[in-house]
């Protein structure tokens, strides 16, 4: 069996064990009931609802995701606009009504995030939520994503073993100095925009207005006029004849994925990631991003110039770009087995003992793990280094402008699936 081939077998193994079934879907509609319950016994509280924002609504979440929720003030048809402070204070007030419902834990307020949040874990069920107030935005970037699912069924996959990757290696927790998923989940957006050929669009092609700003008046005709402008979008960008189809594996899509992003940590020093054009740009001609406070640039395109990287401190991108490095130098060394590539790509506390059976009993697995040749290592990094510097002007060919359809067509809406 070739090097590829057994890549292409671990990652076709361990999505089923990470894809999220039927019961966890269950689980979080549970959560949101229990969320339900104690907002209605806030009195600032009474009559908002409860509702599902980020990877849930993407459908980009693993079985042990995050759950994130937004607790929505109805005011009348209109789009709400709650300040921080007030913000602050509901969630102060809802702290108490979770923590009397006696099946919560570990419950913290961020009041001094860019956007105030509670951060607690179910009990019973293991699950960590963030709960915000008047999340929409939040709620209408992870429907865009949905829809961006609906492109190219290889991006959900890729999303799912790159947070999965992330876990085992620790590189997840911004609180902790490294990326959360939302930023690893632009970051492979952003390696199917620079494909060659491309798999997707730049966010531009697809959403050309600003979301942030849109989201305003009538919530009901807002977001239909966002959902219609993206369903005329990526439908004019399916059927586009002329474009170029890439037709990569799974597993070379996600050994593409390591390599590009290798040199990281050389990079950041002059460039970050436009995923609303597609390109990397430089720090130094892009004046949102001035002056220069951070390590790391993954811009929103949803909601410019917001960095979804800035909790990235440059010793955890040092890290991280070790990481990268050390993955995709195994990878591409060829002397690997099923059992090291369980052992890099998913947490073994995840498994089961049957699991961890079916990567120890596939072909192959007599082949021990070979040394790291650190000459060979620092060799590549150089190799990436030169290659960063040759191409930091390419970016992608043009596409044609996007369409601004009427209010006639009909929007693709997200739908919670049954519970």
């Amino acid at each position: 069996m070739s090097a590829y081939s057994q890549l292409e077998q671990a990652l076709q193994s361990i999505l089923p064990m990470i894809k999220p079934e039927r019961k966890d879907w269950a689980v979080r509609f549970d959560i949101m009931a229990d969320v339900r319950d104690a907002v209605q016994t806030v009195e600032n509280l009474r009559g908002a609802t409860v509702e599902p924002i980020g990877s849930f609504v993407s459908e980009l979440f693993t079985k042990w995701g995050d759950l994130d929720i937004s607790v929505e003030i109805l005011t009348g048809s209109h789009i709400s606009n709650t300040g921080k402070r007030q913000k602050e204070s509901l969630l102060a007030d809802l702290v108490g009504a979770l923590r009397s419902k006696g099946t919560w834990r570990k419950l913290r307020l961020f009041s001094n995030a860019r956007v105030p949040f509670l951060k607690l874990e179910h009990s019973l069920q293991r699950i960590s939520c963030d709960i915000y107030i008047n999340n929409l935005l939040g709620q209408m970037k992870a429907k865009m994503l949905f829809w961006i699912n609906g492109i190219d069924k290889r991006f959900r996959d890729i999303v799912l073993l790159v947070k999965e990757w992330a876990r085992a290696h620790e590189t997840d927790e911004a609180e902790s100095g490294t990326w959360n998923s939302y930023c690893l989940t632009l970051m492979v957006l952003f390696h199917f925009q620079t494909c060659v050929p491309a798999i997707l669009p730049p966010l531009k092609e697809l959403y050309p207005g600003d979301l942030a700003h849109d989201l305003s008046g009538v919530r009901a005709d807002a977001e239909r006029q966002i959902e219609e402008t993206c369903a005329v979008n990526i439908n004019r960008f399916q059927l586009n004849r002329s474009r170029r189809i890439n037709r990569s594996t799974l597993s070379g899509l996600f050994m593409s994925f390591f390599e590009k992003f290798s040199d990281i940590d050389v990079r950041a020093l002059a460039q970050g990631m436009n995923v609303y054009s597609g390109c990397w740009e430089d720090i130094e001609i892009n004046m949102a991003w001035q002056p220069r406070t951070f390590a790391f640039y993954v811009e929103d395109p949803f909601e410019q110039p917001v960095n979804t990287a800035r909790t990235v401190t440059n010793n955890h991108l040092t890290k991280m770009a070790d990481a990268f490095r050390a993955t995709h130098n195994m990878l591409a060394s060829n002397y690997y087995n099923q059992a090291i590539l369980s052992a890099t790509l998913i947490r073994q506390d995840r498994l089961s003992p049957a699991r961890r059976s079916i990567f120890r009993n596939m072909p192959g697995n007599n082949r021990s793990r070979p040394q790291v040749n650190q000459a060979s290592s620092s060799q590549s990094q150089s190799h990436q280094t030169r290659n960063f510097r040759n191409n930091r002007s390419s970016n992608n060919e043009n596409m044609n402008k996007p369409v601004q359809p009427p209010h006639s067509q009909t929007g693709q809406i997200w739908k919670a699936k049954p519970s």
